[in-house]
This record gives C-alpha cells, sequence and structure tokens, in this order.
C-alpha cells in the first residue's frame, strides 16, 4: 500500500471514530472532559506541524485532520457542559503543553516540541482517566479503540521515520490502550 492510501485510511478511520463520538456526545451519552480535550487538540495540531517540518509528509495529514476535530470536540464539550472539573494539575498540564513551542523555537528542532507534547498529551489523559475510573460508561471505548487503530496507520503512513514523526502517534496509541483496558476493568467491577 502506499503512503497515501494508508493516510486516507487513517483520515477515514478518523472521520468513523470521531462521528458516533461526536453524536453520543450531542445525545448527552458521552461526557468528555473538556480541559482534556483542549490539550489533546492544541497538542495533536502541533504535533502534525512538527512531523510535516521533519519530513513526515502524508503521514502527519491524520494526525493534523485528528487534531482540528479534537478542537471541535473541546468546544462541544464546553457546550455542552461534559466534566468541567478543572483541578490545578491540570492546569500545570496545559502549562507544559505550552512550553514546547518556545522549545521548538530554541533548539530549531521539532523533536523537542514533539516530546514535550507527548507528554503533555500523555498527561493531559490525567482527567479522563480520573472521571472514567468514577464514571466508567461515561466514555465510548469504540471511539478509542478506532484512534489507536488510526494512529498505527498513521505511523505506517510516515514518509520519513524518526523519533519526532514516530513517537507522538506511537505513545498515544499505547496510552489509549492502557485507558481501554482500565476502562474494561472499571465496567467489570461496578457491574453487579
Amino acid at each position: 500500500m502506499t503512503n497515501e492510501i494508508l493516510s486516507a485510511v487513517a483520515i477515514v478511520l478518523t472521520f468513523a471514530g470521531y462521528f458516533p463520538y461526536i453524536r453520543s456526545i450531542r445525545r448527552g451519552q458521552t461526557k468528555p472532559h473538556v480541559f482534556s480535550w483542549v490539550v489533546w487538540g492544541m497538542v495533536t495540531v502541533v504535533v502534525s506541524f512538527a512531523q510535516l517540518a521533519d519530513g513526515g509528509g502524508v503521514g502527519a495529514w491524520p494526525i493534523l485532520v485528528s487534531g482540528t476535530i479534537t478542537l471541535y470536540v473541546a468546544a462541544l464539550a464546553y457546550q455542552r457542559r461534559g466534566d468541567t472539573t478543572i483541578f490545578r494539575s491540570d492546569w500545570l498540564f496545559l502549562g507544559f503543553a505550552l512550553t514546547s513551542l518556545p522549545a521548538w523555537y530554541l533548539t530549531s528542532d521539532p523533536l523537542w516540541a514533539v516530546v514535550i507534547l507527548t507528554a503533555a498529551d500523555t498527561l493531559g489523559y490525567a482527567p479522563t482517566f480520573r472521571k472514567s475510573w468514577l464514571w466508567p460508561f461515561s466514555e465510548n471505548l469504540t471511539f478509542y479503540g478506532l484512534l489507536t487503530l488510526r494512529n498505527l496507520i498513521a505511523i505506517a503512513a510516515l514518509e520519513n521515520y524518526s523519533l519526532t514523526t514516530i513517537l507522538f502517534p506511537a505513545v498515544i496509541a499505547a496510552t489509549t490502550i492502557v485507558f481501554i483496558v482500565m476502562v474494561l476493568l472499571r465496567r467489570r467491577a461496578v457491574t453487579p
């Protein structure tokens, strides 16, 4: 398969995952944590630019599409009054994410931005992990499964393999798998 076809498949998976997720938010079935989605959206868009800067080519496109839709989900979560409980640690995660651009500028190396953003994105899962631990049925796991698959295909679609281009989608895929397992275990624990 060519990189363009893999990228197109990853973009289709992005829409396939987000469409029902957005629909479930609109129906009130899913209540995403607003702050997680703000951090994820900002981080994902900047990572896609870093991937493009390092020659990721069409493999960066699914990440850019995802980041754009993620920002929409953040706005929708705020509008629909998803979980808006914000802790001091959530602000720290956002501040940490914002340090990526100066790091990229000062080092002239997108890898530093990707390292910081990958860490920030992973830490940005904390509010969603916390919320889902308490309310394990508040998230749509099909979405997270498609997100994992999308990230793996996006890696395959990259035109240049380097730590800068691979780190973010690989770590997010792994984090998402951990999240899915945690939610499934919690669902079993709370179901009579």
